[in-house]
């Protein structure tokens, strides 16, 4: 019998770091939103149906944590703050779509 070595019990995987940052509630739904441009708190809240304040903001935060979006307050009267994809967002594009082709 063939034994084959699970090489991300010996070492961190990063396939696994990966989807821990886009798991948890709202991340899927608010990248895949920022993929179509930038993104406002309230607007969100709007469109994720069942999303509360807090626990999107926690998503945000960690997202925003995890180098994935950017937050920028925009200096224009209304202030408000708009979320974008930062690089390494842009680079999960590619990713993030074939595992919504996968699950399809």
């Amino acid at each position: 019998m063939t034994t084959i070595k699970n090489t991300c019990a010996q070492a961190p995987c990063p396939a696994e770091g990966l989807l821990k940052s886009l798991s948890g509630k709202w991340k899927p739904q608010v990248f895949r939103l920022a993929v179509e441009g930038p993104l406002r708190f309230n607007s969100l809240l709007r469109q994720l149906e069942g999303a509360s304040k807090q626990s999107l903001s926690v998503a945000l935060k960690e997202l925003e944590e995890q180098d994935i979006l950017q937050r920028t307050v925009v200096q224009e009267k209304p202030l408000h703050v708009e979320y974008y994809l930062t690089e390494k967002g842009q680079a999960l594009i590619p990713v993030f779509k074939q595992l919504e082709v996968l699950g399809s």
